[in-house]
């Protein structure tokens, strides 16, 4: 799912003591702010769909939709687009934008997916692993629905940004939580977040029997420059998200 709609927010956020991550609880909001943000529409989604490349008739699972944008853009693209997420209120609206013609499920990444083995060619998951404190049993259940070859194109909180924002700053190689709030208008709703080291994040995909073929910190798309100046400085100049490309062997080992 997409990340906080303001560059401030995502890329320097404040730790608070408590924890929540309701989406159905501002699902509307968020979904209404996230839009046409500069961080979400002019940087993350751009990014993901770089990566993708060409998607034309191939499976893919978008886990984490949200209300569906990068759902629709790969739809768009001629990919055959499944949506999950586990907010129900989310997945309404994700219903709203794309019709009838892309399946759509409620289901939790942290739990076995409601998929059957090698069901997908790609998985995508847009700012989604940074909410689990274990990637491990998500990343061999990605592994079982994709195909041999298939690939898991997966952006999180950047590692540096997660660890420079906290006073005194944490052991940057535990897995420690931090949270704080979104505002969303005009209301606060508390979030919590795992940060996770470089070093973890790609251990965790190698250990799950993938390979890394793709690092990025992208810059965003050149039409947030006259949009969003100010954003558009921050996204060009600070580190925010970590995009990676991890790709399955092209024969199933055990």
């Amino acid at each position: 799912m997409d990340g906080p709609t303001d560059v401030t927010e995502s890329c320097a956020r404040p730790p608070k003591p408590y924890v929540a991550n309701d989406y159905d609880n501002f699902a509307e909001a968020y979904a209404a702010e996230t839009e046409n943000n500069p961080v979400n529409a002019y940087y993350a989604r751009p990014a993901m769909l770089a990566l993708a490349g060409d998607v034309a008739g191939r499976r893919v699972l978008d886990a984490g939709c949200g209300a569906g944008p990068l759902t629709a853009a790969l739809r768009d693209r001629g990919a055959v687009v499944t949506g999950m997420d586990a907010s129900t209120g989310m997945l309404a609206l994700a219903r709203r934008r794309l019709g009838e013609d892309v399946a759509l499920h409620q289901a939790d990444l942290g739990e076995p997916l409601p998929f059957e083995d090698g069901a997908f060619d790609d998985v995508v998951a847009s700012l989604v692993l940074h909410y689990l404190e274990d990637w491990g049993p998500t990343l061999s259940e990605i592994r079982r629905v994709l195909r041999p070859g298939g690939r898991l194109i997966a952006s999180v909180d950047h590692p540096f940004v997660a660890y420079t924002f906290t006073d005194p700053p944490p052991d940057y190689f535990a897995t420690t939580s931090y949270a704080f709030d979104w505002t969303l208008n005009g209301r606060p709703y508390p979030m919590r977040f795992w940060r996770t080291s470089l070093h973890a994040m790609t251990e965790a995909f190698t250990t799950a029997g993938f390979r890394i073929t793709t690092i990025s910190e992208p810059q965003p798309d050149p039409a947030a420059r006259d949009l969003f100046p100010e954003a558009f400085r921050d996204l060009s100049t600070k580190p925010c998200f970590l995009f990676f490309v991890v790709q399955l062997p092209p024969t199933a080992t055990g």
